[in-house]
């Protein structure tokens, strides 16, 4: 983006996500010295305003990105080959899909996303290191413990230098353990976690991209085509001083009991153990245990 004049002595541009200014220079092309901060007396310019509302604006559609890119791999969603071709050229969705994991028309075509435009349709690299154009109308960016060849997956990712936009092959997974009694219908693996008082609890859930239900902690996903949600219960606000977490359980969307583990799929428990840790390491450790 090039600089716009801010009155006679300063012009202004957005430089990195931010509006910088430098005083104006007519005998150099490149301008003058760029200030450190955004001189006072052109804050208030219609220019200066313009520009950071349209830097606000560009960091909510990269966020906006990056949801809708995670929405589609949690959920393992199918997502049509001429949208992702339609979006790429938009910086803020290019760096949300590029080096996503996507699968095509078959299990063995899988690979890291690299372009996308109308005459070669979408191109990935496999973990062979082999650039593969894939040709069907529709790919799924698998959660991570449906991608076929995982660590084969992270290990080129490791020596390749790969970082994805949207955390794929490096989000932190569970799987159902063998043999868990089935029959159960809640996990207490992460329960007991004390926090200050419930608003500690409830701020925890909610940086970290939960909802706050009730009395639990709730996420809900897709996992084999139905709606799952899944639970943490917190102790009540009005009879206790601490707040804890509770129970792990699962229910689907049109259930009002808790599923028995047996019928919890891959993601939803994944995703339900992951929000269950992610609260529980956010609790008030003691002081005994912090030494």
């Amino acid at each position: 983006m090039g600089w716009l004049a801010a009155g006679d002595t300063y012009e202004v541009a957005l430089v990195e996500g931010r509006v910088v200014a430098r005083t104006a220079s007519p005998a150099s092309p490149a301008g003058g010295r760029t200030e450190r901060t955004l001189p006072e007396e052109i804050r208030d310019r219609p220019e200066v305003i313009e520009l950071q509302r349209f830097a606000e604006w560009l960091d909510r559609h990269a966020a906006d990105c990056v949801a809708r890119v995670t929405n589609w791999m949690v959920s393992s969603l199918p997502v049509p080959a001429g949208l992702l071709v339609r979006v790429w050229p938009d910086e803020a969705w290019q760096a949300a899909l590029r080096d996503i994991v996507v699968v095509g028309a078959a299990p063995h075509e899988v690979g890291f996303l690299r372009a996308a435009d109308e005459r070669d349709g979408l191109r990935v690299v496999t973990p062979d290191g082999e650039t593969l154009r894939l040709t069907a109308p529709t790919v799924t960016m698998p959660h991570p413990v449906l991608l076929p060849g995982l660590e084969e997956l992270r290990a080129f990712a490791a020596e390749s230098g790969v970082v994805q936009g949207v955390a794929q092959i490096d989000r932190a997974t569970w799987t159902k353990p063998a043999g868990i009694d089935g029959s159960a219908d809640a996990v207490t693996e992460f329960a007991g976690a004390e926090y200050r008082s419930w608003f500690h609890l409830s701020a925890r859930a909610t940086s970290l991209g939960y909802r706050v239900s009730g009395s639990s902690v709730v996420d809900t996903v897709r996992d084999g085509g139905r709606i799952v949600t899944a639970s943490v219960g917190m102790s009540d606000p009005y009879t206790e001083e601490k707040a804890w977490t509770g129970r792990l359980a699962w229910r689907h969307e049109d259930r009002h009991r808790s599923l028995p583990l047996s019928e919890v799929g891959p993601v939803a428990w994944s995703e339900g153990m992951r929000m269950a840790a992610a609260l529980h390491a956010g609790r008030t450790v003691p002081t005994d245990d912090a030494r």
